[in-house]
């Protein structure tokens, strides 16, 4: 009886091990560390995506009413005029440069709107920001929108596009719905804007500077230095190559080839790319938007930038910094542009600020009046030597410098600006009899 006992008790322990071994042979699960791949790099994004309508954006809207001219620089009128026109439906584009016999009257014309950007766009970019119903356009480049508001036709109104390098100009035709809309909201009031005067360098250019004087901000930063890693990450083709080091003047990082330097005294960030392909046969279209698609790629659109120069020779193309209330800013160092040098295939050159303008001391802003139009123009006429018909713009702007009693701050001021010979320069505030200072 105890024997049958014993064999009972051990025949349940085999039946419980055994159920217990088929349990884990049915659970098992081998430990096998995941394989990641080496050439998978994280997506980089410093800053918000820009679209080509935020980056292409125009300096001036000038409006000639009955023998006057009034002009605005402002920021969201602006962005006003350029969301109405970008609704509008262009057909029937064509050259009319043969047509014209003074090109000069043509633009300026009592009754016309001109939307003037700060340097030459190719039309086949800003088709993406305005409509053209025509499915093949002419190859042209334009830097000034003209709307002729006193149409004599009944059918459609007329819009221009003017070059002032090539001096060539392309019409088109609009709905004249669109038309009389402009005429209501925007021409039938423009006369509330500043008034601005003709100054003609050449006899086929004009500009227009403001009448009086104008109130502007200085403002004051503390900059936010931007991380020098992520722009490892989205710089190299394999960041896990590259070696960082610390120099004198800041960091630095390669990866054998090609090399980026972060310089901490001068803000700015240097990637040099040599082994880049430099047979550069791309057209002026293409390398803008290269350009813009490069910068979107790792969100470098860390301030308010605008498209203002395109150097097809030597295949650079240049975003300057504006102020938030739509002023250039200049600096002798290059800390308020972006700047890329492109190869083939490959970007070969890629110089831009190292730092963010996140950070306005709003309790440091106050109004300061800038010096009207006259007074900077007066100052030049005279200088020595000074060629009057080589200045090529004139722009109210911003100076950007360190605080000479704060050097970890970063200055806007207020400043009259020309282009002479392709090169900006300033005009000194003292020169001009300083500026006016308010309170904000």
């Amino acid at each position: 009886m105890r024997y049958e006992n014993s064999k009972s008790v051990i025949l349940i322990i085999l039946v419980l091990v055994s159920i217990l071994l088929t349990w884990n042979l049915w659970t098992f699960q081998p430990n096998y560390e995941t394989m990641e791949k080496s050439n998978n790099v994280a997506e980089v994004t410093l800053s918000e995506k820009q679209e080509v309508k935020k980056i292409i954006k125009p300096d001036l809207a000038l409006f000639h009413i009955r023998g006057e001219h009034h002009g605005t620089t402002n920021v969201n009128e602006l962005d006003k005029l350029i969301k109405e026109v970008s609704q509008w439906s262009f057909y029937d584009v064509k050259s009319y440069t043969g047509n014209v016999a003074n090109m000069n009257e043509l633009i300026h014309e009592d009754g016309n709107a001109e939307i003037i950007f700060p340097t030459e766009i190719p039309v086949e970019l800003y088709r993406n920001v305005l409509n053209f119903e025509d499915k093949k356009l002419p190859t042209f480049n334009f830097d000034r929108i003209i709307i002729k508001t006193n149409n004599s036709e009944k059918e459609s109104g007329i819009v221009y596009f003017f070059s002032t390098n090539n001096q060539q100009v392309y019409i088109s035709r609009i709905s004249t719905t669109f038309l009389n809309n402009f005429n209501q909201h925007f021409f039938k009031n423009a006369n509330q804007y500043p008034r601005y005067f003709a100054f003609k360098p050449t006899e086929k250019r004009t500009l227009y500077l403001p009448e009086g004087t104008t109130d502007m901000m200085e403002y004051k930063y503390l900059p936010v230095p931007l991380n020098s890693d992520e722009f490892k990450v989205a710089l190299f083709n394999d960041p896990s190559f590259v070696q960082k080091s610390v120099v004198p003047t800041g960091e630095e990082f390669t990866n054998g080839s090609s090399k980026m330097n972060i310089n901490y005294n001068s803000n700015m960030l240097l990637y040099v790319n040599p082994t880049g392909d430099t047979d550069y046969v791309e057209k002026s279209k293409d390398l803008i938007k290269r350009s813009i698609d490069f910068v979107n790629e790792h969100g470098g659109w860390t301030d308010p930038y605008r498209y203002v120069n395109n150097d097809e020779y030597n295949h650079k193309v240049t975003f300057r910094l504006y102020s938030m209330d739509g002023y250039p800013v200049f600096n002798d160092s290059g800390i308020s542009e972006i700047n890329e040098v492109w190869g083939r295939n490959e970007i070969n050159k890629y110089v831009r600020p190292s730092i963010s303008l996140k950070l306005p001391l709003k309790f440091e802003m106050h109004k300061v009046t800038s010096p009207s139009g006259y007074t900077a123009l007066a100052f030049l006429q005279q200088k020595k030597n000074f060629k009057m018909e080589q200045i090529e713009a004139f722009s109210l702007g911003y100076r950007m410098e360190k605080d000479l009693k704060e050097p970890r701050l970063i200055v806007l001021e207020p400043a009259w600006f020309y282009r002479y010979n392709n090169t900006w320069s300033l005009i000194d505030t003292e020169d001009l009899g300083g500026v006016k200072h308010g309170l904000e």
